[in-house]
């Protein structure tokens, strides 16, 4: 078994290929809607890995990234499959390491994904990418499997010593922990009525 190639999306008609390899390997049921979705609109996050000399791939990651709530610039990735028979050759983390490269270069902030708690080969990838668990999603999946939300924070870019100099203090979201939010303190009037309840 020979090296891996790894290829963007070009179209359609690798599909069927991302189709089988999902199907197969994850336990969550998509309809072809559900790829198109992803797949016609950041066809740029998804890949393919192939072994040299075949046709059919081995692997495949398929993600999006827009704006979550008009705050942070967010990635997603919402399929990563590895057939069975090529795993433990970091063919999965070599998918999630270029998708992620991608979406920095298009300012992503955070990267989320939701796998199922009990898939410990899973947890450990992606906590080995630097992914933390937000949440355990009760009930998440079809099947009424649990699942953990798992995100990357990622910083901003490294700037030079010249950049460095002029740079702005980071946004507050950078230098708090990825789910807290400072809340501004409202006026307080002595005035107001104070609430019965």
């Amino acid at each position: 078994m020979g090296s891996i190639v790894y290829r963007q999306y070009s179209g359609e008609s690798e599909l069927p290929h991302i189709m089988a390899l999902v199907q197969h390997e994850l336990s969550e049921p998509y309809v072809i809607y559900t790829y198109r979705y992803f797949l016609q609109q950041w066809p740029h996050l998804a890949f393919l890995a192939y072994p040299s000399q075949s046709s059919e791939p081995v692997g495949v990651i398929v993600s999006k990234q827009s704006m979550h709530r008009d705050v942070a610039n967010r990635g997603y990735i919402a399929m990563l499959s590895v057939h069975k028979n090529w795993r433990k050759r970091g063919i999965a983390s070599t998918l999630v390491r270029r998708t992620v490269e991608v979406m920095k270069k298009h300012g992503v902030e955070e990267v989320v994904l939701e796998t199922e708690y009990d898939n410990s080969a899973a947890l450990s990838l992606y906590e080995s990418l630097g992914f933390m668990r937000e949440k355990r999603l009760y009930r998440f999946y079809l099947n009424g499997k649990d699942a953990f939300r798992l995100v990357l924070v990622v910083p901003p870019p490294e700037l030079d010593e010249e950049d460095q100099a002029a740079r702005k203090p980071l946004p507050a979201r950078y230098l708090a922990p990825a789910r807290m939010i400072a809340i501004p303190s409202l006026p307080y009037d002595s005035d107001d009525e104070v609430s019965s309840r």
